[in-house]
């Protein structure tokens, strides 16, 4: 009896090892971050990390759903700016000299949550065409969402010929520029509450369980009488939802919509869900994991910024951390196997 004790004491602390080890990296990286440079050690800089990582951990949220079902999304950073733009010419204030639409001049002012539901339904309308094209045309995510990669992009930059999007009505910069209790930038309210709702559809949902079936076996899944199709559809509109949310709010906070705001933010939403433990073999994943990851790439991005690394070095530590964390996911899969 107290072999089996032991042995299961053994077990649950492989288990807790493996859910929260993100965590542990976490806790010795801000431990080691603080001990080499003490203003790291800063509540002001921690909400700093989370205003800073906020856009690129909505991206996370939305891209890891993809990856369980055993695809990935591209075009990320391009709806951000699709969104941005679109929603940013609706509020442009009046009397600025080149709108870019200037037969606003001639109507009511729209209201700002008009303009964050614009930009919000023309970046997901992105996810709907993806999900449509990789569920029912068989193509590989990676090339569906490339194209619309490509597409998004370039209709951003038609759209405002290459031009910033200056001069927002007050009422729509007060979205992303405003605070909750005083401290907590909005972007950030809006990022946790999106982590509140991604947990609830990843484990407390239908979709959510059928979503993890069709990333571990979509033949299985197909003949447990799960909609496939229609899940990889909902799949890749909410990643869209999650980018074009995060190009709304990023382009209230900076009071511009810029057609090339997001460009390569898909490879760090990418990176920060690999990290968090989300496979890239599909039907593995967890949002606490995700927020683990995408806080230990921004405690890292943070740390190394304020303790003098150069920039250059930050990105090739960061891809190095990434293959890692694939290599060891690989080598999970394998042992498993």
């Amino acid at each position: 009896m107290e072999a089996q004790a032991m042995a299961k004491r053994s077990f649950n602390s492989k288990q807790f090892l493996n859910k929260y080890a993100m965590y542990l990296i976490l806790m010795v990286l801000i431990a080691v971050f603080g001990f080499v440079e003490p203003a790291f050690f800063t509540g002001k800089n921690f909400v700093n990390i989370l205003t800073s990582e906020s856009s690129r951990g909505l991206l996370a949220l939305g891209v890891a759903f993809c990856i369980i079902s055993r695809g990935i999304d591209l075009s990320l950073g391009s709806v951000m700016a699709v969104s941005s733009v679109f929603s940013a010419s609706l509020v442009q204030k009046l009397t600025y000299s080149t709108l870019i639409l200037p037969g606003l001049v001639n109507l009511p002012p729209i209201p700002a949550w008009v303009a964050v539901l614009v930009g919000v339904m023309v970046g997901t309308s992105f996810g709907l065409i993806n999900g449509l094209l990789i569920a029912y045309t068989k193509i590989h995510p990676f090339i569906a969402t490339l194209g619309s990669m490509t597409v998004a992009r370039g209709l951003a930059l038609l759209y405002t010929n290459a031009y910033p999007v200056p001069m927002l009505r007050e009422d729509f910069t007060r979205i992303g520029q405003g605070t909750m209790f005083g401290f907590l930038p909005n972007i950030v309210c809006v990022f946790l509450l999106m982590t509140i709702i991604a947990t609830i559809l990843l484990n407390h949902t239908r979709f959510g369980k059928n979503l993890f079936a069709v990333g571990g076996n979509v033949e299985a899944a197909r003949a447990a009488g799960i909609n496939v199709e229609r899940t990889l559809v909902l799949t890749y509109m909410w990643s869209s939802f999650c980018a074009s949310l995060a190009g709304v709010m990023v382009t209230a906070r900076s009071a511009s919509g810029i057609a090339s705001l997001g460009d390569g933010y898909e490879l760090d939403g990418i990176a920060a869900a690999t990290v968090g433990g989300v496979s890239q073999t599909g039907g593995v994943g967890s949002i606490v994991g995700c927020i683990g990851g995408i806080l230990v790439l921004g405690v890292i991005n943070n740390g190394l910024l304020i303790t003098g690394v150069s920039p250059y070095l930050q990105k090739i530590i960061k891809g190095a951390i990434i293959v890692i964390a694939v290599v060891f996911d690989m080598r999970k899969v394998a042992r498993k196997k």
